[in-house]
């Protein structure tokens, strides 16, 4: 009987585990804090003019380029740096190649559609183009919205 009862007890409380809403995460909610970040962001930097697209990404083309317009199907190579909206840096790359249907943020994908081949852009990404509610690793938060500069150095 004790054995049986140890084993309806264990059974419970795995069920109930997996049942516990461990993530009382809200997008709407989330996308409403990013919003008021972002216009405080721009508001604190006047010098940046950026314009919020339909999907959300703010961008802002610092140097037009010359070259080829910015496709889904595209690869590029890129120099960039990343911050968050403190300020605090934490990524760069120099020469990094990628295909815009692989495997980067959504807000990369959606924000370099802007640019050409040659072009500088400020991309200013809400969390859930981001990361979202997780974060990838020391240095930016889960719910960061991030901002990039890059340079797209070659469109192929």
């Amino acid at each position: 009987m004790k054995k049986h009862l140890l084993i309806l007890t264990l059974l419970v409380a795995v069920f109930a585990s997996c049942s516990k809403d461990k993530d009382n995460f809200d997008p709407a909610a989330q996308a409403v804090k990013d919003e008021a970040a972002i216009q405080a962001y721009l508001q604190a930097n006047p010098n940046i003019t950026a314009t919020k697209d339909a999907n959300g990404v703010y961008y802002q083309v610092i140097t037009e380029g010359n070259g080829a317009a910015i496709t889904p199907t595209n690869t590029l190579t890129v120099n960039y740096i990343g911050k968050l909206l403190n300020g605090s840096q934490f990524d760069t790359g120099a020469a990094f190649t990628f295909s815009m249907s692989g495997n980067v943020i959504p807000g990369w994908k959606l924000g370099l559609l802007h640019a050409k081949e040659d072009s500088r852009i400020l991309l200013i990404i809400p969390s859930a183009l981001a990361y979202g509610n997780r974060s990838p690793g020391a240095g930016i938060p889960a719910n960061s919205v991030l901002v990039f500069t890059v340079d797209v150095t070659d469109v192929r």
